[in-house]
C-alpha cells in the first residue's frame, strides 16, 4: 500500500496518456513559436524603419500582449472568437492561436533589439559595396542579428513550453489536465497519487526544458567569452 500511489502510473493506460497529454502541449509550443516566430520577424523589422505611425502600432501591440496575463488571452480567444466572429476551432488550434499571438509580440521586440545592435560600420560596408536595403537585410543585418537572438529566442521557448500549463484551462487534454484526472479519479483509494502524478509532470516539464536552457546559458557564456 506505501507504494500504491505510484502504481496508478503505470495501471491501465495512464502512463500512455500522460505521454499523449506531454505530446500534445509540446506540439501547441512548437508550432506557436514557429508561427509566432515568423511574425515576431516580420514585425520586429518592420519596428526598426523610420516610420513612427507603423512603430508605435507595433510598440502598442507589444505592451498589449505584456500587460494582458496570458491565461486572460487564452480566455479571450477561447470564448469571444467562437460567439463574436463565428471560429469554431478545436480548443488546440484556439491555444496554437492565443500563443502565436503572444510569441509574435514578445520576439518582435527580441528580433527589434538584435538588428539594432548589429554594428553600423557593417551596414556601412555593405553599402559601400553597392548592396540595396533588401541586400543589407538579408546578407548583413539578418545572419549578425541570429546570432545575437538566439539566446532571447530559446528563453522565450522555455516559457511558451511552461505556459501550456494553462491549457487545461480551456479544456484542452494536456499533461496537466490528463493527469489531474488521473489523480481524481485514483485520489480516494491512493491518496498518494497526487505526489507521484505531479512528480512526474514535474520531471516531464524538466526533460523538456532543461537542455533548452543549458543551451541558452551556453550561448551567453560564449558571447561574453568572445566579447
Amino acid at each position: 500500500m506505501a507504494h500504491s500511489g505510484i502504481n496508478v502510473l503505470f495501471a491501465g493506460h495512464n502512463f500512455a496518456r500522460l505521454m499523449g497529454g506531454l505530446w500534445t502541449s509540446v506540439w501547441i509550443a512548437a508550432l506557436s513559436i514557429l508561427f509566432g516566430g515568423i511574425l515576431g520577424i516580420l514585425f520586429g523589422f518592420l519596428r526598426t524603419r523610420s516610420n513612427r505611425l507603423v512603430k508605435l502600432i507595433f510598440r502598442l501591440y507589444l505592451e498589449f500582449f505584456r500587460i494582458v496575463p496570458t491565461v486572460v488571452l487564452l480566455f479571450l480567444v477561447y470564448y469571444i472568437l467562437p460567439r463574436q466572429f463565428n471560429v469554431n476551432w478545436p480548443g488546440t488550434w484556439m491555444a496554437v492561436l492565443a500563443f502565436t499571438l503572444w510569441v509574435a509580440a514578445e520576439y518582435s521586440d527580441i528580433v527589434r533589439g538584435a538588428l539594432e545592435s548589429v554594428p553600423k560600420h557593417q551596414i556601412e560596408a555593405g553599402e559601400a559595396l553597392g548592396l540595396n536595403d533588401r541586400q543589407l537585410f538579408w546578407y548583413v543585418s539578418l545572419p549578425q542579428a541570429f546570432q545575437l537572438a538566439l539566446p532571447g529566442t530559446i528563453n522565450l521557448a522555455t516559457r511558451v513550453i511552461k505556459t501550456t500549463s494553462l491549457l487545461m484551462l480551456i479544456s484542452v487534454m494536456d499533461v496537466i489536465n490528463i493527469g489531474q484526472q488521473i489523480i481524481e479519479a485514483n485520489n480516494n483509494e491512493h491518496p498518494t497519487t497526487v505526489f507521484w502524478v505531479y512528480g512526474l509532470i514535474f520531471i516531464l516539464y524538466f526533460i523538456v526544458d532543461y537542455p533548452l536552457s543549458w543551451w541558452e546559458r551556453r550561448l551567453r557564456k560564449n558571447s561574453k567569452e568572445v566579447k
